[in-house]
């Protein structure tokens, strides 16, 4: 079976954050099941710089404001489309945001570049027609849209990886992004007043999948749905929640060459004194947490901030790694700057990353809402007990360390309730009282560590979505 993936980032070429692990893991997992992916991306200079032997599949006079070439490439074991279109992709600031952080003012029609190149492909013009065309959010939303309007009979997923990014656009840019005017209403790709690329994926898609069985449930309720959980409701029928896994060759503390590699729990604590080291954190009987996060209102950092007094004077310590929001960038700088127990590096360190990982006794996700997220099953993959906010994925992945699962030793971590800085503040003091009964924590990283996190079960799923689309 033939598939093509059309996404805004994939890694390793180019990431910012878990949308690409997913994209470009799905490849490869999707092998084994006898499904052949090809992955079209945009040509930014990062992706450019990373294929060899390109060659031309096809070229466009004028591609919403310039020349552009589909190029055919390999890279990093992924086999690839990538639009090459300089006017669109070739330039500074990051792959949606300009120097000043902005949005490009032109990311509507960038992205609407790609969808039309994905349907370019999709009418079989470069020798390799999919048989199934796979959006990946907002960016890809417009391509079930033209499949369905160029009448193309290949059939149509879209992924929500996370609904707060809708893809919104004034209808004065209708027109110069390639789309019919008579679909501007309700029922078709106006969203409240505006328009929205992943409303006219939710209603032209095929089908519909987002990353978790309960995130897929909760999209049809007003508190976590973003104004589209009528419509989602109306498709639930169409829609399937299939977890995320990672790549768990990547992400192997056995042979993680970023790290001092370890295959147990005991094999843990040479890390942990190394990640203290390299932070200039002191010797602590208390446990070392850590948070690998984005800096935004959405990952709850601000709640942690209100019980982080609590938690050091407890005895436990914590590193952050992230960037974001500039204020809590600010509120965590100052925060370290108060407190021994604290290392805060603002940025974005891959190697670091992983060493985190490995030499954190805890990671902590406090999201508001979480689609999936990938940071509980590194944690869980590398022994670092996931304190988690129920929601989505969160509550999909980790089990509870609750006196029956501790006691069936199925414990693989700790389960909060969300946007609540009180129980999170509880969850903090459960993970320290847990962690100095060194028989029961011990226990906890040996099932976290055994917990499987791969691509194996969800890839599976995926494939039987796809045969069932193109059987029915």
């Amino acid at each position: 079976m033939r598939v093509l993936s059309v996404a805004s980032e994939c890694a390793p070429l180019i990431k910012t954050g878990g949308l690409a692990d997913v994209v470009g893991a799905l490849p490869h997992a999707l092998a084994a099941e006898g499904i052949e992916m090809r992955v079209l991306l945009p040509g930014y200079p990062a992706v450019l710089n990373r294929v060899a032997d390109t060659k031309e599949a096809m070229s466009f006079d004028h591609l919403y404001g310039g020349p552009a070439r589909l190029l055919r490439a390999e890279a990093d074991g992924l086999s690839l489309y990538v639009l090459e279109a300089a006017h669109l992709y070739d330039r500074g600031g990051t792959i949606y945001l300009d120097e000043e952080g902005r949005d490009w003012p032109d990311n509507p029609e960038r992205f609407a570049a790609l969808c039309r190149a994905g349907a370019e492909i999709c009418r079989g013009t470069v020798g390799w027609t999919p048989q199934v065309a796979h959006g990946h959010d907002w960016q890809a939303g417009l391509l079930p849209y033209f499949l369905r309007k160029d009448g193309t009979p290949v059939a149509s997923v879209e992924t929500i990886h996370n609904i707060a990014f809708a893809g919104r656009f004034e209808p004065s840019r209708i027109e110069s992004l390639g789309l019919d005017p008579t679909d501007n209403h309700v029922d078709g790709y106006e969203f409240w007043g505006t328009g929205s690329t992943l409303k006219a994926a939710l209603v032209w898609a095929d089908r519909i999948t987002t990353v978790s069985p309960r995130y897929a449930r909760e999209l049809t309720t007003p508190a976590f749905g973003m104004g589209f959980e009528g419509l989602i409701w109306s498709r639930r029928g169409d829609l399937a929640g299939i977890l995320n896994g990672i790549d768990t060759d990547a992400w192997n503390p056995g042979k993680d060459p970023a790290i001092r590699q370890f295959k147990t729990a005991r094999g843990k604590t040479a890390a942990t004194a190394a990640l203290r080291a390299e932070l200039g954190l002191p010797d602590a009987d208390g446990p070392l947490a850590v948070v690998i996060s984005r800096l935004t209102h959405q990952k709850g950092l601000d709640l942690l901030l209100d019980v982080l007094p609590e938690y050091l004077e407890s005895g436990g310590q914590l590193a952050l790694l992230g960037s974001g929001d500039r204020d809590l960038e600010r509120a965590w700088g100052d925060a370290a700057d108060r407190h021994d127990g604290l290392s805060v590096h603002i940025g974005y360190d891959e190697a670091l990353s992983h060493r985190m990982m490995a030499g954190g006794e805890a990671v902590l996700v406090p999201s508001r809402f979480e689609p999936c997220g990938l940071t509980q099953l590194y944690g869980l993959r590398y022994g670092a007990i996931p304190v988690v906010a129920r929601v989505g994925g969160l509550a999909d992945t980790v089990i509870d360390a609750n006196d029956a699962a501790i006691r069936t030793k199925a414990a693989t971590g700790i389960v909060h309730a969300a946007d609540s800085a009180e129980a999170l503040s509880l969850a903090l003091t459960r993970m320290l009282e847990l962690r100095a009964s060194p028989g029961t924590w011990s226990q906890m990283v040996k099932t976290a560590m055994r917990h499987p996190v791969g691509w194996d079960v969800s890839a599976g799923a995926y494939a039987e979505l796809y045969r069932d689309l193109v059987t029915n």
